[in-house]
This record gives C-alpha cells, sequence and structure tokens, in this order.
C-alpha cells in the first residue's frame, strides 16, 4: 500500500496528517531502533584458535544465536587481543568486557578463600571437579567472587589435570626427587607454593618463553596439561613427564555481573544455558585427548613416569595445610570438598 492511500485511510478514520508523519518515521526507523537494541557480549581469551578453549566460545555464540535468535551480538576475540591474560576480571567489573574465563588464581587475589582450589591435590579428577562447582559447594563459593568482584560464573570448563614435564630424563618417585629442579611456574604466589610444595625450586616465567628456557637449561621443567604441552610443543624441548596429576585445573566461564544483571530473566537463563553448553563441549573433548596423549608423547621419545602419587598428595596436603594459605579457607570446606562423590 502506497503512503497516500494510507494517509486517506487513516483520514477517514480521524487521524491527523501529523499522525501519519509520525507513524511513517517511526515505521522506517523501525528497523534501526531493532538492530540498537541488541546486546553485544566481546569476549577476551588467551586461548590459541586450536585449544579447545578457544572453540569453546563459539559452540557458546552457536548456541546463544539459536536460543536467542538477533538479540546478542557475540564478538570472539583470541590470543589475548582484546585484553592482557589476567586483567580481564578487572575490565569485567569495570563494564569495559561483558565475558572470559578466569582461573581461581585470578579469582584469590580477589577471595582468598578461593585459594583452596588453587592447592594441590584438593579436587581429585574431572567427575569431581564438576560435582563440586555444580552443586552446593560450588553456589556457595561462588556468592563471594559475585560480591566482591562484581562477575558471575556461569560454568566450569576443565582446563586439565597438570604433570611435570622436564628437559632430562629423570627418574621422579616422591617430592625428594624433584629437589633442586628449576619449575617454571606461572608468576602468582599462588603458583610458585604449589610448585615448592612438589618438591621443586619453583621458577617465575611467563608462558610464552617457556620453550627456549627449556631448551636453553634456564629452567629444567614446567607443568601443565597435557593437551597444553603438545599445543605448545614443549616435548620437542623434554625427555620426561612425570605423571603427578597435582592440580585438576579450571577455569569458569564469567560473564560481567552489571552486564548480565541488566538482562531480562529469560536472556540470563539462555547466556547461561550457552556457557554451560561450552563448558560441557570442552571438558568432552579435553578428556578425550588427553586419554590419547600418553601415546603421542611416547611416540615422540619421551619417557612417561609413573610416580608415588600417595607420596606426594601427602607431602603436598601438608605444606598447603601448615601454610598462611589454609587458615583463609573456611572451616570444614576442605571435609566437604573430600566428602563429594
Amino acid at each position: 500500500m502506497s503512503r497516500k492511500a494510507f494517509q486517506r485511510i487513516l483520514s477517514r478514520a480521524g487521524v491527523s496528517t501529523l499522525a501519519v508523519v509520525v507513524a511513517f518515521g517511526l515505521g522506517f526507523a523501525a528497523p534501526q531502533a531493532v538492530a540498537q537494541t541488541k546486546q553485544i557480549i566481546r569476549i577476551s581469551t588467551p586461548a590459541v584458535p586450536d585449544d579447545w578453549h578457544a572453540k569453546m566460545w563459539t559452540v557458546f555464540k552457536e548456541n546463544l544465536d539459536k536460543s536467542a535468535p538477533g538479540q546478542f551480538d557475540v564478538q570472539i576475540h583470541l590470543n589475548a587481543a582484546l585484553f592482557k591474560q589476567g586483567t580481564e576480571p578487572t575490565a569485567m567489573a569495570r563494564g569495559n568486557l561483558e565475558m572470559s574465563a578466569i582461573s581461581a588464581q585470578d579469582i584469590s587475589k580477589i577471595v582468598p578463600e578461593f585459594s583452596i582450589f588453587t592447592a594441590g591435590y584438593i579436587i581429585r579428577d574431572v567427575d569431581h571437579q564438576q560435582k563440586v562447582f555444580n552443586g552446593p559447594i560450588g553456589e556457595e563459593v561462588f556468592k563471594p567472587v559475585i560480591k566482591k568482584m562484581e562477575v558471575t560464573p556461569l560454568a566450569t570448563a576443565y582446563l586439565g589435570t597438570r604433570q611435570v614435564m622436564l628437559r632430562e630424563v629423570k627418574d621422579v618417585k616422591t617430592p625428594a626427587d624433584l629437589k633442586g629442579v628449576k619449575l617454571r611456574m606461572p608468576s602468582s604466589k599462588e603458583w610458585l607454593f604449589l610448585g615448592e610444595a612438589l618438591g621443586a625450586t619453583p621458577m617465575p616465567m611467563a608462558y610464552g618463553e617457556v620453550y627456549l628456557a627449556l631448551q636453553t637449561g634456564t629452567i629444567d621443567g614446567q607443568d601443565n596439561p597435557l593437551p597444553s604441552a603438545r599445543a605448545a610443543k614443549f616435548y620437542e624441548v623434554s625427555k620426561t613427564i612425570v605423571m603427578t596429576s597435582h592440580l585438576v585445573d579450571a577455569v569458569f566461564i564469567s560473564i560481567s555481573s552489571k552486564f548480565y544483571n541488566a538482562l531480562t530473566p529469560d536472556q540470563q537463563q539462555k547466556v547461561k544455558l550457552a556457557a554451560e553448553a561450552a563448558a560441557r563441549y570442552n571438558n568432552a573433548n579435553r578428556v578425550k585427548d588427553e586419554a590419547e596423549l600418553i601415546d603421542f608423547f611416547k611416540a615422540q621419545g619421551l619417557k612417561i613416569v609413573t610416580p608415588d602419587v600417595g607420596a606426594f598428595r601427602k607431602a603436598v596436603q601438608q605444606k598447603y595445610l601448615t601454610s598462611d594459605m589454609a587458615k583463609t579457607w573456611p572451616k570444614g570446606l576442605l571435609e566437604r570438598i573430600n566428602a563429594v562423590r
């Protein structure tokens, strides 16, 4: 129908020309107005494209596009291109970033009691991890995170089980066998404490420097989940993997509370479900990778050592329980975590 014809119909109904103009003006502006209401979700991650932690964000986007078509514009920024690793929680709290995956180490800087999840041999395996964080304990420990950090954790993504890799052949059975070993750890007190608890001499170093440091002997080893070690090609400059399984690591898919609280309840639910789908995708693929990687590393000529994990667990937990760090842990929480089956 033409504008003039529409105007004649409205005139017969007693609608003014001005109202017609306004109606058409609003009508012509509607598509633009709809576009402007689309919620932008910027995601920052240090993950490289081939990492499952990068691919899971595509799963998040696809799920959200399907469940809430036209409501969100999900923008994924890999390789720490948008925010440097470790700065994402502050950016989300300030409203400068919508989403990222943050670590227990990131959280414990602001919420000291969360440091229990940075300790060695607390979480047994990925199944235990998911039951802890998806149950009553998770609901409880995330409350101070939301309050103090102004970010809301939505799902727990398995980062992997950390193992020790050494540049030389070494038969490691107990923590005493790591004495004097210069073990690279990320640069935070929580990570350095873990390296010391394992019996080694922890060396703070950026992740990007590890390959060359192993190659030149600046460090004797490093600890990482096996998928990460393969992705970084640390096997090219290592000869031994010690299956200490000392930390079942996680990152938490999180969203700016300011952004999240401004969404409708329906939108919040859809964002959370998309995050949970992304975490499940990541978790399944990481577990599958880890199961297959031992054969890969053996094929590369590395020696696989199975230590006395009980001796490591006892030494590491004793180190933590007698530390100032453990004084921040809520009373009874360790026992409750251990009781989760």
